[in-house]
């Protein structure tokens, strides 16, 4: 058998396209030969997946097998994959008000992506993610794209991209009166306007949320940062939760007091602006001066009259 096959080899009859096919019973009983395989005739394997001891090299101008080109394919993207920076976005530490009710404020990436800060193409955005979406988020998700648009989030978006600068507006140097943090829900103009997916909108609770930085080369993803801790916003408690036990007021108590107190401080306001301006007005009327009238007086001769002498009777 083994014969026939090697003469069938050498003539060319079984190479390439003139492999055995079907009616070769021979050479296929014993799990020896040739099999079909997409893109050409490749040699049988034994039991068990190991070589058959009479498998044959596969004839000229056959296609070697995809798995000879999986390690190549695993090397080119590793080569393509993402650069991970060791670095965590953290909280503005030196800023007043660094957490509000609707926003956050964050230190700014300076000198965090080393190996690309000469890239003028390099754009750096802020992912907000809500902690369950941080495991299965897609760094490949572009900016602007709907489904990761701000007027969806939370629900049904659980992440969404925004504050995107050039990498060059994160300089190493520090230049007096930089502002070197990020505010992270600042913008109220694009809240609703689903024109601006990657609006810098307030955040629509308390959280909490997660962030990281995410470089891109245009529409290529090469960079990205460690998720940051939990940010959780404040949370305004209501009046109506003011406890009242043990000598405390209410808190209906509490607002009214407030009110009086405001209209209280506007009337004493008022007061002391008349005052003020009640003396500016009587100092002024006394200090001028204006000349006395001249008063005429005319002199009256009198006409003495005398007594006439008495008639005589």
């Amino acid at each position: 058998m083994s014969g026939q096959f090697s003469a069938g080899l050498a003539s060319g009859r079984w190479g390439g396209a003139d492999a055995p096919r079907g009616n070769k019973p021979d050479l296929f009983a014993t799990g020896r030969g040739w099999r079909r395989n997409v893109g050409g005739w490749w040699p049988r394997v034994g039991p068990a997946g190991t070589p058959s001891p009479a498998a044959r090299t596969p004839a000229l101008g056959t296609r070697a097998p995809a798995t000879m080109f999986l390690p190549f394919l695993l090397l080119l993207a590793t080569a393509h994959g993402l650069v991970h920076v060791s670095y965590t976005p953290t909280l503005a530490d030196s800023l007043m008000g660094r957490i509000t009710a609707s926003t956050f404020a964050l230190n700014q990436p300076r000198c965090i992506f080393r190996s690309l800060e000469n890239d003028t193409n390099i754009i750096i955005w802020l992912v907000v993610a809500t902690p369950e979406a941080t495991a299965n988020f897609s760094n490949s998700l572009q900016a602007g794209n709907p489904a990761g648009a701000y007027q969806a989030f939370p629900s049904p978006t659980t992440a969404y991209m925004t504050l995107g600068t050039s990498i060059l507006q994160y300089p190493c140097q520090n230049s007096s009166g930089d502002i070197t943090v990020l505010r992270v829900g600042s913008e109220t103009s694009c809240a609703n306007n689903p024109g601006r997916p990657t609006c810098n909108g307030p955040l629509p609770g308390p959280g909490p949320y997660k962030v990281k930085f995410l470089a891109f080369n245009r529409s290529e993803p090469v960079a990205e940062t460690d998720w940051s801790d939990l940010i959780t916003l404040n949370k305004a408690d209501p009046y109506s939760s003011t406890s009242t036990m043990e000598g405390r007021h209410s808190g209906g108590m509490i607002a009214i007091t407030t009110i009086l107190s405001i209209l209280l401080a506007v009337l004493l306001a008022g007061l002391v602006a008349m005052l003020i301006f009640g003396s500016s007005d009587s100092c002024s009327g006394s200090s001028t001066f204006t000349k006395p009238e001249m008063v005429t007086v005319r002199k009256y001769n009198t006409h003495h009259v005398y007594d006439q002498p008495a008639a005589r009777l």
